[in-house]
């Protein structure tokens, strides 16, 4: 929907109701695909995932002075934590549920990573603290997200490689040529298209669909923290801790990015004001708060930007209804039931795309900051992080045992390269012409 001249609007008011309305429902669309799509994949709970997107983006928008046009949905850089900790539970004799309420504890202690961000920055200024998270080790990381989660696309994929096909040609093709709401939504397209040809096809069973209630509370005690600790399992809870947190340190890069493209896209720079330390610090309270009542971490969603980007309505109050929407239908089981039975082979086909934009995210900001490869510096820098990330997810099932602490890949990726960029000097390579005088 663009208005007719395509002039910044800063007060959705003067649209109308009815517009209003549909420009919150679009708002809705764009984060939908992805946002339910990380519960599908790890196995949390959709009706607390909608829930706390909701709950989330209301919570930032008031931190952040009700200034930031940002929703924060479903965040996929904690995927391969989930699972991580989520096999290494049901391998100890743990039921799912509780598995991933563990991977959960960890989650909310990344999202105090946030606080101690935004406390850095208030208090020394950004320049000085992001010094030492430049691209050079944030995008390795990235790409390594990307590359680590392809494993799983695959084996989703091989399940019925025609119904996952309908999903990527459909994603592709929205996303390429679609006009309007259709190329903002793509996600969601390839979900619909690959799960209404497998409900064609008779391979989806919706006999749970019939005795699933309208309406129903989204949250279960067995999915929340308080589930944890009844009968806790310390080796796992230290192990999920050390294993996620540093996974932190790449969305919160990931933040930033996302703080500079809200701010080009309706001109005001929101890194001074409300403040990068609020946006750090609403993002933070988002992704504790949910992941304590078993939802996935959250994050500042680019679709909605893209949103932004092609209405020129820039209200953030039109994203607060999105987030009122989202809250609702987290009451609803029979939606929850619906999402619930989507076919693995439709995952995975949707998967293989997020997962590669992951990567190919983690390659763009490196050449977007010029990282020089001629150095040294940054080719051991950024060969280490995706060796060992890639290396120990493919060659170690994704853990490295530190006495009774698991280790990812994607953590021990994050404190090598971490560490490397704080010693090595900024120059390692030989200076041809002194060499050979």
């Amino acid at each position: 929907m663009e208005t007719p001249s395509q002039k910044a609007i800063y007060d959705a008011r003067e649209l109308g109701t009815v517009r209003f309305g549909i420009l919150g429902i679009q708002h809705l669309f764009a984060m939908f695909g992805a946002t339910i799509l990380v519960p599908a994949i790890t196995g949390l709970n959709v009706s607390a995932t909608l829930l706390f997107a909701g709950i989330g983006t209301l919570l930032f928008h008031f931190i952040s002075k009700w200034k930031v046009p940002a929703f924060l949905g479903s965040s996929f850089a904690f995927i391969g934590g989930y699972l991580s900790i989520k096999q290494i539970g049901m391998d100890k004799g743990l039921p799912e549920y509780l598995s991933l309420d563990y991977a959960c504890i960890g989650v909310a202690c990344a999202g105090l990573c946030y606080f101690v961000m935004a406390g850095l920055i208030k208090g020394f200024g950004s320049e000085r603290v992001l010094k030492y998270f430049p691209p050079v080790v944030t995008g390795p990381m990235v790409i390594s997200i990307g590359l680590c989660l392809s494993g799983s696309a695959i084996t989703n994929a091989s399940e019925d490689w025609l119904i996952a096909l309908v999903a990527i040609l459909v994603v592709i093709i929205s996303n390429m040529w679609g006009r309007g709401i259709v190329r903002i939504v793509p996600i969601l397209l390839g979900v619909v298209a690959s799960y209404g040809l497998a409900a064609c096809m008779g391979k989806v069973d919706f006999t749970s669909l019939q005795e699933a209630a309208w309406i129903g509370w989204p949250v279960a005690r067995q999915n929340t923290a308080l589930a944890v600790f009844d009968n806790p399992d310390y080796s796992l809870l230290m192990s999920s801790i050390i294993a996620i947190m540093p996974i932190a340190f790449a969305t919160i890069m990931e933040h930033i990015g996302d703080m500079c493209a809200i701010s080009g896209t309706v001109g005001k720079f929101f890194l001074a004001d409300p403040g990068l330390h609020r946006t750090l610090t609403g993002d933070g309270v988002a992704t504790t708060l949910a992941s304590l009542f078993g939802a996935p971490a959250n994050t500042t969603y680019g679709e909605n930007t893209g949103v932004l980007n092609i209405t020129k309505v820039y209200d953030p109050s039109v994203i607060r209804l999105a987030a009122v929407f989202a809250i609702l239908l987290s009451f609803c089981p029979k939606f929850t039931c619906l999402v619930g039975m989507m076919p693995s082979a439709t995952i995975g086909g949707v998967s293989l795309i997020l997962y590669g934009m992951i990567s190919a995210i983690g390659i763009r900001n490196m050449v977007e900051a010029n990282i020089d490869f001629v150095q040294m510096r940054n080719i051991t820098i950024a060969a280490l992080i995706l060796v060992i990330a890639i290396g120990v997810k493919y060659g170690a099932n994704d853990s490295i045992a530190i006495g009774s602490v698991h280790l990812s890949g994607l953590a021990l990726a994050a404190i090598v390269g971490i560490l490397l960029n704080a010693i090595l000097p900024h120059r390692l390579d030989i200076d041809i012409e002194e060499f050979t005088n």
